[in-house]
């Protein structure tokens, strides 16, 4: 199992350890709703440093990115991050990421730590083009500080006006006394706050600087249970439960980041898949009575027919009910159209809603 360059700095916390993508992670602190609430009302730091970095350089990087990514990433500038996937050739998906562009000719892909092993290999054999590829995963640590308190309390460690960073965009600067530090408004919660990408050797003391800032804001480390339920309540597609090899991007609501204005890996396949139309959508529903929804619970209509099943499910601390999401077939995919989650063998009513769930 692999440490974090601060798993010592959450053990010494109290922090409830856990196995995650063959990491082991802080799953919470003080409690999943305590933790929630600290994000979505003030200031939280998240330690994500198991997430996967690939630098792709060279005259070459665009055109791999450009074949493997379902996306147009020709249109970001630098400073500019883009969501994005990984499609298979079998009309599923390897993963989902996010492309930074750093310079011309130089591109950061941050990717999915259960996946970084299987996407260096997927790319690496799509890279017939010879673009430089480096794998510094293992050197790089990643926080994500988040909340509506971040700017305020994360201004006083950098030269950059943290209120001008637009959303899905980033700077290389100082941050907490370190130079070259990517500072990127990006993050999984919807709250707001930053990504910060930094050595491993540094990273200790971002953290301390970052807690020293925040004090006055309350600012607390946070588990993964919390980054959960937080990128629940806004319709985040998670990979390993909403989004996998077999689900079809186009049903999983992925097709604004499918540009058929370029040649991709499988395009001609999803380009048709959009043409005939979709079988199944992956919708959002809100529980009527008590109960929570989990991963894999069939999904009904009113007639006790199953129609789908749950990809992601939550009791969600900002709403106090059970929500959830998972794929059902078109014609019962309307909003507003009763269904009927099974748990425990015992149908609880449900009402499919437009994500996020959570408005701020």
């Amino acid at each position: 199992m692999k440490n974090t360059a601060l798993t010592h700095i959450h053990e010494q916390l109290g922090a409830k350890m856990v196995p995650f993508a063959g990491y082991n992670m802080p799953v919470s602190y003080e409690g999943v709703n305590a933790e929630h609430e600290t994000v979505r009302k003030g200031v939280g730091v998240f330690d994500v440093s198991h997430m996967g970095e690939f630098l792709v350089t060279g005259p070459k990087a665009l055109d791999l990115i450009q074949k493997v990514t379902s996306n147009d990433a020709s249109k970001i500038v630098i400073g500019q991050a883009q969501y994005t996937y990984l499609p298979n050739e079998t009309g599923g998906i390897v993963d989902d990421l996010i492309v930074y562009k750093i310079e011309e000719e130089q591109y950061l892909l941050v990717v999915n730590a259960s996946n970084i092993d299987k996407d260096w290999e997927w790319i690496s054999k799509h890279n017939l083009m010879g673009a430089e590829l480096r794998n510094i995963s293992d050197d790089y640590s990643l926080l994500a500080i988040q909340g509506p308190k971040a700017i305020e309390a994360m201004q006083p460690l950098t030269s950059v006006d943290l209120s001008a960073l637009k959303f899905y965009h980033f700077k290389v600067a100082d941050f907490a006394g370190i130079e070259h530090v990517i500072i990127s408004a990006t993050g999984y919660t919807g709250s707001g706050g930053f990504e910060i990408y930094c050595k491993n050797d540094q990273v200790e003391q971002v953290w301390n600087k970052v807690f020293e800032a925040g004090k006055e804001f309350g600012i607390k480390p946070i588990g993964l249970a919390a980054r959960d339920t937080l990128r629940l309540e806004m319709g985040f597609c998670l990979y390993g439960n909403d989004i996998d090899e077999t689900t079809s991007p186009l049903e999983a609501g992925l097709g604004w980041i499918t540009k058929f204005s370029k040649d991709f890996v499988n395009s001609e396949n999803l380009k048709k898949e959009k043409e005939e139309g979709i079988k199944n959508k992956l919708i959002g529903f809100e529980l009527k009575d008590r109960g929570i929804p989990r991963h894999d619970y069939e999904i009904m209509d009113k007639y006790g027919n199953v129609i789908g099943r749950v990809t992601s499910g939550t009791m969600a601390p900002s709403l106090n009910k059970g929500i959830g999401m998972g794929y059902v077939t078109v014609e019962n995919s309307a909003p507003d159209t009763e269904i009927f989650i099974s748990i425990r063998n015992k149908p609880v009513a449900a009402t499919i809603v437009k994500t996020p769930f959570y408005k701020g």
